[in-house]
């Protein structure tokens, strides 16, 4: 199963719906047609901003190029949100020519950042790439054993301390380990807690300061996860943690169980952090490098939605 089938069919079905509602017998696009493709577009979670932006490059391009059809319609949405949100081949993740290769994965608890870390070891491994996860969320049992298991599910190596004992040093620790071992990347998992920003952005500073003393280039990714499922919940995230440290690309979650899909266009147009990957699904191969195409023409597939 592909993108569409795990990870937004809710959406595609949910947009269509309310969209065809406004289409059935119009010979033409209207304004009735552009008020209800306002209305589908901001129940995906897209936000009133990126939406506004695409509605309004519609109108022009309709204006100007009196499109009719609902499939050529169709067309002009994908063109537009494909502008959007990034380039149009997929982009390698990882920069193997650093070595070690140091991620630090960032975002509240909950969104599946844990997880997210062991389908990403998984898939580094299954590339024959040697791995080291670094346990720096030291204020929760259940993160360090969950990684523990994903550690031990995609054969890599696991470094923790104690519950309670200094992430930096953790993650110091992990970086030295994997220098010492010949890893090709170093992934890092961090305290999911952002009520306090001061508290969070002098803990990463912290971390990020601890690396460079072994990596002095690293770390090379700040990942922030976001659970694409809580829609303007994201938004609010993705704004905190870029305020807290610099985020350069994002991974976004549990698409599968929302209809909130568009929630990925807006906060990269608003925020122009890429997106490398998407969780579709609970399972370990379901974490997928991002594909703008399949993903644009997955949030837009009309075909199933028609027959």
């Amino acid at each position: 199963m592909g993108i569409f089938d795990k990870g937004v069919k809710k959406t595609n079905m949910n947009f269509f719906q309310k969209l065809g509602r406004a289409i059935v017998g119009k010979s033409k696009v209207d304004d009735d047609v552009l008020d209800a493709l306002e209305e589908a577009l901001l129940s995906t979670d897209m936000g009133v901003d990126t939406t506004l932006k695409v509605i309004e490059n519609l109108e022009d391009r309709v204006e100007r190029d009196k499109y009719v059809s609902m499939d050529e319609l169709v067309d002009l949405i994908r063109d537009e949100i494909g502008k959007l949100v990034g380039d149009d081949a997929p982009v390698e993740p990882f920069d193997f020519s650093k070595k070690p290769y140091v991620m630090l994965v960032v975002g509240v608890n909950g969104v599946g950042k844990t997880t997210t870390i062991g389908k990403l070891a998984s898939m580094l491994a299954a590339r024959g790439k040697k791995v080291v996860i670094g346990a720096a969320d030291t204020f929760r049992a259940a993160a360090v054993e969950q990684l523990t298991v994903w550690a031990g599910r995609a054969g890599v190596d696991i470094v923790k301390q104690s519950m309670g004992s200094d992430p930096a040093s953790v993650a110091f620790d992990t970086v030295k380990s994997a220098v010492a071992k010949g890893a090709d990347v170093v992934l890092i998992d961090t305290a999911g807690r952002l009520h306090n920003r001061v508290d969070l952005m002098n803990e990463l500073t912290k971390i990020r300061n601890v690396i460079r003393r072994v990596v002095p280039d690293g770390p090379h990714e700040v990942l922030l996860v976001l659970d694409g499922s809580t829609g303007q919940n994201a938004f609010v995230q993705a704004r905190e943690f870029s305020k807290a440290t610099d985020v350069t690309a994002l991974a976004v979650t549990k698409l599968d169980g929302s209809a909130k899909g568009g929630v990925v266009v807006g906060i990269v147009d608003q925020f122009k952090f890429p997106i490398k990957f998407l969780g579709i699904g609970e399972g370990i191969d379901d974490l997928k490098v991002f594909d703008k195409q399949e993903y644009v023409a997955s949030l837009f597939k009309k075909e199933d939605i028609e027959n």
